[in-house]
């Protein structure tokens, strides 16, 4: 739902030239020193990018989930570091404290995490618990009015600048699965929390992810999420709904960033005495991305719609995702197909992206995953 159109343009029309002016420009330098230029998260603070979804009672901009993914759609234009930056705390770092959270743990950290002073990390994945979440090792256990967290998360984004993180471990042994799970947001000045190195990916340098460790960590019971146990597994599980159409969003400006490479490319790049671009096995890896994109667009679009209209979009999130984020794949390699030997060497952003995009497919849940939630969401609602 937008509630104000032109407010809206306003705000994206603002996104686009910074994106355009300061963020694609820098592309090569965040590469290259695998950082974050320090004048550009300034810039990010002025335009509020850090609180795009928390409300606006909390210092941010409080916007819609279709005014989120149009947004998403700009900012995927490029390098994915950028929006991995502010992303974390309009996403999986906030998001649960703002659904779930007590009131007093809304006004104490999300006015921080909409103003940057801060980022926030959310800490699900394990070294042995990835795919099948409810399976997680990490434990707190209740001592007097503080719980004692131990474990260790693995693949944490912004984990390296992190001030928060909202943390899932297991309160309940005895259930095994995730009814037994709860979610506390842990300070990371807190002792006994240790980040790891951060992790050699293939791709998406400057967005940085590590593991963290946390050893008889004691956490105030005031910050459990929400007051009461038993319930982070449905807090994680409502996040990653809301992420995964934000993710989405990301791939189709992604896709767009690249096939307007490719077709730049293929009307520049001359061969046989004619642009590459007049060949008809070119104009088809043309034609059938910019049809993908539309498709993806269209999709992510239908379920931010549903989702503000109040409905339960599980399915169609995890539908959203798996469509985006393979379309996107199949993009970036018509892509380095269409530049040739240009597309495999980094004088072309179209070299990078191919390796950005692939994360794409891996976080917020694999398409296989996806594939598992909306086969299990169909049989269920045939079975009623």
């Amino acid at each position: 739902m937008i509630r104000d159109p032109e407010t809206l343009q306003i705000l994206l029309d603002s996104i686009r030239q910074f994106v355009n002016e300061a963020l694609i420009p820098r592309e090569n330098e965040v590469a290259e020193t695998d950082s974050m230029p320090v004048d550009i998260v300034e810039q990010m603070k002025e335009m509020g990018l850090f609180g795009l979804t928390i409300p606006e009672d909390f210092g941010g901009l409080g916007v819609t989930m279709e005014e989120e993914v149009n947004i998403a759609f700009e900012l995927g234009r490029t390098s994915p570091a950028f929006r991995s930056y502010i992303g974390t705390n309009n996403g999986i770092g906030s998001i649960g404290i703002l659904l779930d959270g007590t009131e007093e743990q809304k006004a104490r950290y999300l006015p921080k995490l909409a103003a940057g002073e801060f980022l926030s990390a959310f800490c699900l994945t394990e070294p042995d618990s990835g795919s099948d979440a409810a399976s997680l090792k990490t434990t707190a256990v209740r001592d007097g009015e503080f719980y004692v967290i131990n474990g260790t998360k693995r693949f944490i984004t912004n984990a390296p600048q992190a001030g928060i993180f909202t943390v899932m471990a297991r309160t309940n042994r005895e259930i095994k699965g995730a009814g037994g799970i709860s979610s506390f947001i842990v300070e990371a000045n807190t002792p006994g929390v240790t980040v790891g190195k951060r992790d050699h990916k293939m791709g998406q340098k400057g967005a940085h992810t590590a593991d963290v460790i946390f050893e008889n960590v004691r956490v105030p019971a005031g910050n459990l999420i929400g007051g009461k146990e038993g319930v982070g597994f449905k807090t994680a599980m409502k996040v990653l709904d809301k992420g995964r159409l934000h993710i989405a969003a990301l791939s189709v400006g992604a896709a767009e960033r690249m096939l307007a490479d490719s077709l730049q490319y293929a009307i520049e790049r001359k061969q046989f005495g004619q642009p590459i671009a007049e060949f008809q096995l070119i104009q088809g890896m043309l034609a059938d991305s910019k049809a993908e994109i539309y498709a993806a667009r269209c999709m992510v679009l239908d379920a931010a719609r549903k989702r503000d209209e109040g409905l339960n979009v599980s399915t169609e999130a995890s539908c959203a995702k798996m469509f985006a984020t393979e379309m996107c794949g199949r993009v970036a390699d018509r892509g380095v197909q269409i530049h040739g030997g240009a597309g495999y060497v980094s004088e072309y952003a179209i070299e990078r992206f191919y390796r950005d995009v692939r994360l794409f497919r891996l976080y917020e849940g694999t398409t296989q995953i996806q594939q598992v939630i909306i086969a299990r969401n169909m049989i269920r609602e045939a079975q009623r």
